[in-house]
């Protein structure tokens, strides 16, 4: 078997890489590359599991970032646990072929409690007090504590949040390293983000992401030259690429305008009650699952769909097999955004009833997936000394609420999801193997090209 690092970069497409991307341009010019025809949805959860099973959302059940949980009637987003992909993974089939192979999943999702050998993964504390502290989840759990000992705490907040930075990524990258060094395994999944975050704040405007550009490049040819110094190959890949946008279309506004959506009153803020809602959507980028309970107003709820601006399709059963989310945990109804749009999750009318959540990054429960929180509140004059106050109280062991996130979804600026039209905001796939780069690549014919590389 062939060592083997699978190099993971977030929203890498043909168009952005040029002059701020020097190393990566010149690397890839000596390879074989693609293009793959993305997966729907284009998000991180569906990707990654379809690279790594082989296999559509249909047969391994991951529909987006998060779904429905509809015996629980609770929408849940980024779950960690391995068992909820319905499929066989790209580590089980070669490690059949060889006792011996060995993998590393360095924060590929749904990275908890799987039968990889060594693997890490964010897992923040949440205190009692209500503190929310950095940390991450390990196996063996002993390696979380070697890591850290070696690299410092994670640094959570520069992973997700306005605080995003090239420090979570590198964190990564160093510890993806180690564990190379430590356990020399056979196969390595390195998930790099940062690319991620400047591309949905500011869509693709190179004076305002050229710096990330410039900083995902060096941390690239800083792990390549590292694992090509090792005997390793590199296969190079992404999961989408990221499109400007200027519309955030509120599905659940226009639900909630026809009745459809049931709020519960929380001390005078409003939250989403699904399982008494006649219909409402699961937002997650450019898609969204519709679930309507109701099932006597389907036909009402397509039909009002189909004339809402932003929206360019939406799906029902023979449109979800077409598509290939055709699996229980979608929704009803899938519906798509149009090149400039995409879906929030806010169901309020009034934004002083918005919840408390609304205005702090909160990934779990928020019903939805929300890009706006990379984005400081542009309405707090003294953002410093705002945050500097709130982080004080956490040290300090206080209660407090990091209320600074707008809700303002204008502000976001670049979106995925949705299958774009250009070969240039497609994901990639680089490999020295000929991979026939004259075709594009389906996404389930990635498992096949990480196993193929692995036996050599």
């Amino acid at each position: 078997m062939k060592k083997t690092v699978v190099l993971n970069i977030v929203a890498l497409s043909p168009r952005v890489i040029g002059e701020h991307t020097p190393f990566l341009k010149k690397w890839i010019a000596k390879q074989q590359s693609a293009v793959v025809e993305p997966v729907l949805p284009a998000v991180t959860c569906s990707a990654q599991s379809v690279y790594l099973t082989g296999k559509w959302p249909t047969d391994h059940g991951i529909v987006g970032n998060g779904w429905y949980f509809q015996d629980e009637c609770e929408i849940k987003l980024w779950r960690q646990s391995n068992k909820l992909v319905q499929a066989e993974k790209v580590w089980e089939v070669l490690r059949r072929d060889n006792p011996g192979f060995t993998v590393a999943n360095m924060f590929w999702w749904y990275n908890m409690y799987s039968s990889a050998d060594y693997a890490v993964t964010p897992r923040p504390l949440y205190l009692q007090d209500g503190r929310k502290l950095p940390d991450c989840h390990s196996q063996p759990m002993e390696l979380r504590d070697r890591l850290q000992k070696e690299l410092g705490q994670f640094p959570l907040f520069s992973f997700w949040g306005p605080n995003t930075s090239i420090a979570s990524s590198k964190w990564i990258a160093d510890a993806s390293k180690k564990v190379d060094e430590w356990y020399n395994p056979t196969l390595n999944l390195i998930y790099i983000p940062h690319l991620d975050y400047g591309l949905q704040k500011f869509g693709i405007d190179f004076e305002k992401i050229g710096k990330d550009l410039r900083e995902v490049d060096a941390l690239a040819e800083d792990l390549i030259t590292y694992f090509e110094n090792q005997g390793a190959q590199v296969l190079l890949l992404s999961e989408y690429g990221i499109t400007s946008v200027s519309r955030p279309v509120h599905l659940n506004r226009i639900f909630r305008e026809n009745g459809w959506i049931q709020v519960k009153d929380e001390l005078g803020k409003e939250t989403l009650d699904a399982g008494t809602s006649a219909a409402f959507a699961v937002a997650d980028h450019q898609v969204a699952h519709v679930h309507v309970n109701d099932k006597s107003k389907l036909a009402e709820v397509k039909a009002l769909l189909e004339k809402t601006l932003g929206v360019e399709k939406v799906l029902d059963e023979a449109g979800k097999k077409e598509y290939h989310i055709a699996h229980e945990r979608a929704g009803d109804l899938v519906v798509i955004a149009d090149a400039d749009s995409w879906f929030t999750y806010y169901f309020w009318l009034d934004d002083a009833k918005a919840p408390d959540y609304a205005r702090c990054v909160d990934i779990h429960r928020k019903p939805g997936y929300d890009p706006v929180e990379l984005l400081l509140d542009p309405a707090i004059r003294i953002p410093l000394l705002t945050v500097g106050s709130k982080v004080l109280k956490k040290k300090l062991g206080f209660r407090y609420l990091m209320d600074v996130i707008p809700l303002d979804a204008t502000l976001v600026k670049g979106a995925h999801g949705r299958i774009p039209e250009s070969d240039l905001d497609k994901p990639l796939f680089v490999s020295k193997s000929d991979i026939n780069a004259a075709d594009k690549i389906q996404p389930t014919a990635v498992f096949d090209l990480i196993v193929k590389a692995v036996r050599g």
